[in-house]
């Protein structure tokens, strides 16, 4: 049985990302070389892992247990976008999710945005409606006619 998982696990560590027009596809190949691979792991739960491979990709994480048997932790990985570009993402895993911070993620904008002219025309018109109807006696709900 080890030796089974032992091949998986060498079949998936060679599966090197070929990139090929604006498309990631994984072929096997030659593997990519690790640089670095430091783990520790303590008997209280706590542990942290540092990775460097040939290829740029460095990873970083530490944790702790947190409440109700989860896990916390904090951490950064890094690489090279195919078009060159340097990534790098620093996140923290905690009873509010997974939490990721990096230049290159999309960020929603800032609140409160400046609301169009158009759309507080319409919040005023729907103003007066209401106001004009509270006026008005109506017997479209059972009011007497």
């Amino acid at each position: 049985m080890k030796f089974v998982v032992l091949a998986l696990l060498a079949a998936v560590a060679t599966a090197v990302p070929v990139y090929d027009g604006s498309q990631a596809r994984f072929d096997s190949g030659e593997g990519v070389a690790i640089l670095r691979d430091e783990r520790v792991i303590e008997d209280d739960g706590r542990y942290n892992f540092d990775m460097e491979a040939a290829n740029g990709i460095v990873v970083s994480e530490s944790g702790s247990p947190g409440l109700k048997g989860a896990i916390v932790s904090a951490g950064s990985y890094s690489y090279t976008a195919p078009d060159g570009t340097p990534v790098v993402v620093k996140y923290v895993a905690d009873e509010n999710g997974f939490q990721p911070q990096s230049d290159l993620l999309p960020v929603a904008p800032e609140f409160p945005h400046p609301i169009p002219q158009f759309v507080l025309d319409q919040i005023a018109f729907a103003a007066e409606e209401d106001a004009r109807r509270a006026r008005e006696p109506s017997s479209r709900y059972g009011a007497p006619q």
